[in-house]
C-alpha cells in the first residue's frame, strides 16, 4: 500500500533498508527439510559400519578399531547436533570437512574394503541435500578418485579391482544424483509452500491494515472540533503502533512554525522551525511519505535522545502539509514495513481531520462575526434611534434650564422615553434570546413574538399556519430570524394597521410570507438592497439556500415572501 521513496535519498535507505531483514536473505537452514531422512540414513550407515568392523575387534585391530571410535563419535555428536547449511563458507567448510574425514578414514582402512565405506555415502548424500546437483557430483567424483586412484596403486588395477572402483563410483555418483534430486524436488515445494504462505501473509496483514484503515475513517473525522480530532489522532496511534513515544506536530501558518500539539512519552520542545526539525520529519515533509530509522543513535536524534527506531511521516491535506508524527521506540530495528505501511495508509485520513477542524473553526469563527453584524444592526435599528432621540432631549432640556425655563414637566415626559427605551431594549433582548429548537417550533415563537409587537405597537397582528413536518432546526431559526426582521420592518417603518403572517411547511417544503397593509414601496424599489434590514434577510435565506422576494406598491403595502426546498 506505501508507496516506497525513491533509492537516491537518505530517506530512501531508510525506509527501503529493513524490507531486507523482513525477507531473512535466505538465512534458513537448506538441509532442515530433510533432518529425518539424513539423521536415519546416518544412523543406519553407522551401525553397518560398527557390524562390519566388529571382527577388528576380535582381532584387535586396533587400527581400524581407532578409526571405528572416530567415525562413531563423529557421527554420533552430528545426530544429536545436526549439520546446518544456511548458504555461508562456514556451513560450505562443515560439509567438505565431513566428506574429507570419511574420505581419509576410507582411505586409511582399507579403501573399497573399508567397513566404514557406508558413512562416505552419507557425507556425498549431505553434500547434495545441501547444494544441489552440481556440487553433489563434484564431491562425489572427488572422493571416489581420491580412494580408487590409490586403491588401485596399491592393487596393481587389476580387471576385479577395476570393477570394485567403479562399482562404488557409480554407487557415490547414484547417491549424488538422488540428493541433488531429491533437493530440487522438495526445494520446488517448499517454494510455492513459502509463496503460499508469504501471500497468505501479506493477506493477513492487508485486511488487518484496512480494517485499521477503516475504523481510522470512521473515528477520525466525526468532530469537526479541533481539538476533540487531535485527541482522537493520538488515540489511534497509540491503539495501532507499539511504540514509546508519539509526538503531533501541528503547522502555525501565522509564523511557519511545528507547534507540538499532543505528545505521548518524553517530553518534546513546545516548537520547531522547518530547519530546527530532526532529519528524519524534514524528509517525511519532502518525500510525501513515511521514514522508517532503525538504528538513530547512528543515523541522528529523533524527538528524544533515549529513542533508538523511529517511524516518521508528513500529515498531506489539499496539497499541503497540516502536520507531522513521529513515532519513536527504545529498541533499534523495532519498526518494520507493515507498521510503515499502516502509517501510509493512516496518515491521510488523520490530515484531513484536522485540517476539516482547522477550516471548521475559521468558519465558526466567521459566523461568529456575521452574527455579531446581525446584532449590530438590530440593536441600530430598535435602540439607536431611540438612545440618539434621548441624547437630543437631554440637550434641549439642559439648554432650557439655562434660560431659567421650567423644565419638571419636560424631565416627566424624559423620564416616560427613558422607560420606553429600557422597555424596548428587554423586548430587543428577549427577542434575541428566543430561539427555534426542537420543543419550540416556528408557529411557537412565531405567534410569541407577535403577541408581544402586538402589545407594545398596537399593530394588529395575525398568524395563519399549515405545519405538516418541521425542516432541520438551521433552517428554522434562519427562517425565524426572517419572520422576525420582516414584522419589525413593518413595525417600525411601513405605517401599518395590521400585519399578516403565514407559515407552511411540510418537513420538505416551505413558504414564509409577512403582508402588510402599510405605505409600500415605489414600483421596482421593494427596499434599498444595502438596507440593513433587507440586506439581513438576503444573507440569512442565502445562508440556507432559500429564495426572497420582497414586493410592494405605494399605498398598497408590502410582501416579503421566502421558499426553501430540502433536498
Amino acid at each position: 500500500m506505501a508507496i516506497a521513496p525513491t533509492a537516491a535519498s537518505p530517506g530512501a535507505r531508510r525506509a527501503l533498508g529493513p524490507l531486507d531483514a523482513e525477507l531473512g536473505r535466505t538465512s534458513h537452514d537448506q538441509v532442515a527439510t530433510f533432518r529425518p531422512a539424513i539423521l536415519g540414513i546416518r544412523g543406519g550407515t553407522t551401525a553397518i559400519s560398527v557390524a562390519l568392523a566388529a571382527p577388528s575387534f576380535a582381532n584387535k585391530e586396533w587400527w581400524i578399531v581407532g578409526w571405528c571410535a572416530v567415525v562413531v563419535g563423529y557421527n554420533v555428536f552430528r545426530i544429536v547436533q545436526p549439520l546446518r547449511y544456511i548458504d555461508d563458507t562456514a556451513s560450505l567448510v562443515r560439509v567438505i570437512v565431513e566428506v574429507a574425514l570419511h574420505v581419509i578414514v576410507v582411505a586409511a582402512t582399507g579403501y573399497w574394503d573399508s567397513p566404514f565405506v557406508f558413512a562416505l555415502i552419507t557425507a556425498v548424500m549431505v553434500a547434495g541435500f545441501a547444494r544441489g546437483f552440481a556440487f553433489a557430483l563434484r564431491v562425489s567424483i572427488a572422493s571416489a578418485l581420491c580412494v580408487a586412484i590409490p586403491f588401485l596403486v596399491s592393487h596393481g588395477a587389476g580387471v576385479q579391482d577395476l570393477r570394485t572402483a567403479t562399482q562404488w563410483t557409480v554407487e557415490l555418483i547414484l547417491v549424488a544424483l538422488i540428493a541433488g534430486y531429491a533437493r530440487r524436488v522438495t526445494g520446488e515445494a517448499d517454494r510455492q509452500h513459502t509463496l503460499a504462505l508469504d501471500r497468505l501473509g501479506r493477506l493477513a496483514d492487508a485486511n488487518l491494515l484496512l480494517y485499521s484503515l477503516h475504523r481510522v475513517a470512521q473515528t477520525l473525522p466525526a468532530s469537526l472540533d479541533l481539538e476533540e480530532a487531535l485527541d482522537t489522532t493520538i488515540s489511534r496511534l497509540r491503539d495501532l503502533f507499539d511504540s514509546d513515544g508519539i509526538t503531533l506536530l501541528v503547522l502555525d501558518e501565522t509564523d511557519g512554525t511545528w507547534v507540538v500539539s499532543r505528545f505521548d512519552g518524553p517530553r518534546p520542545a513546545p516548537s520547531y522551525a522547518t530547519s530546527e526539525l530532526p532529519t528524519p520529519l524534514a524528509e517525511a515533509i519532502s518525500l510525501k511519505h513515511p521514514v522508517m530509522v532503525s538504528e538513530l543513535l547512528v543515523d541522528g536524534p529523533g524527538m528524544s535522545v533515549e529513542m533508538a527506531s523511529g517511524l516518521y511521516a508528513a500529515l498531506p491535506a489539499r496539497d499541503s502539509t497540516v502536520g507531522l508524527v513521529a513515532l519513536e521506540h527504545r529498541d533499534a530495528h523495532h519498526f518494520r514495513l507493515r507498521d510503515q505501511e499502516l502509517l501510509d495508509g493512516f496518515v491521510e485520513p488523520a490530515a484531513l481531520a484536522i485540517d476539516n477542524a482547522r477550516w471548521f473553526g475559521r468558519l465558526r469563527t466567521v459566523g461568529a462575526d456575521e452574527e455579531r453584524t446581525r446584532i449590530a444592526r438590530d440593536l441600530h435599528d430598535r435602540i439607536g434611534q431611540s438612545l440618539a432621540y434621548l441624547a437630543f432631549e437631554l440637550d434641549r432640556i439642559v439648554k432650557a434650564d439655562a434660560k431659567g425655563d421650567s423644565v419638571t414637566k419636560q424631565l416627566d415626559h424624559l423620564r416616560s422615553d427613558v422607560r420606553s427605551v429600557v422597555g424596548e431594549v428587554r423586548d430587543t433582548l428577549y427577542d434575541l434570546r428566543t430561539d427555534v429548537t426542537d420543543s419550540q417550533d416556528v408557529t411557537l415563537i412565531l405567534q410569541g413574538f407577535l403577541d408581544r409587537v402586538e402589545a407594545r405597537s398596537g399593530l394588529e397582528t395575525r398568524l395563519d399556519t399549515r405545519v405538516s413536518g418541521r425542516l432541520p432546526l438551521l433552517q428554522e431559526r434562519e427562517l425565524w430570524r426572517i419572520a422576525q426582521e420582516a414584522v419589525t420592518n413593518v413595525e417600525r417603518h411601513a405605517k401599518a394597521s395590521r400585519v399578516v403572517v403565514t407559515w407552511q411547511s411540510d418537513g420538505r417544503h416551505a413558504i414564509l410570507l409577512v403582508a402588510d397593509d402599510g405605505v409600500g414601496f415605489p414600483e421596482g424599489r421593494a427596499g434599498r438592497l444595502d438596507s440593513y434590514g433587507i440586506l439581513g434577510m438576503r444573507e440569512r435565506a442565502a445562508s440556507i439556500g432559500a429564495s426572497l422576494d420582497v414586493a410592494g406598491k405605494p399605498g398598497a403595502g408590502t410582501t416579503v415572501r421566502c421558499e426553501i426546498r430540502v433536498v
